[in-house]
């Protein structure tokens, strides 16, 4: 059986990004990617994420890999949705 897309999907073909559906209308607030920051902590999708007080977030896949600086919290939020479209398309690939 072959997994076929759902009705509205949009698949990223041939490592062209997809375009956000709602492009966002404010920037994200230190909360907000805090908030994500912590999310994606508590579900191990990253070891860690430290808010800096220069505003850059210091972030770590896995114990042993290198600290990332992210430079605001735009950044952060745009982690996190990496990493969840990475996670849809991994679940997809799956099917």
């Amino acid at each position: 059986m072959v997994a076929r897309p759902w009705s509205g999907h949009r698949s990223c073909h041939e490592g062209v990004p997809i375009s956000a559906r709602h492009p966002r209308t404010h920037v994200p607030s230190i909360a907000e990617a805090g908030a994500w920051a912590e999310v994606l902590v508590r579900h191990q999708l990253l070891h860690a994420a430290v808010l800096a007080p220069t505003g850059q977030w210091l972030v770590q896949q896995r114990p042993e890999s290198p600290v990332r600086v992210l430079t605001g919290a735009t950044a952060m939020v745009e982690l996190a949705a990496e990493i969840q479209h990475r996670i849809r398309t991994t679940r997809n690939d799956i099917r």
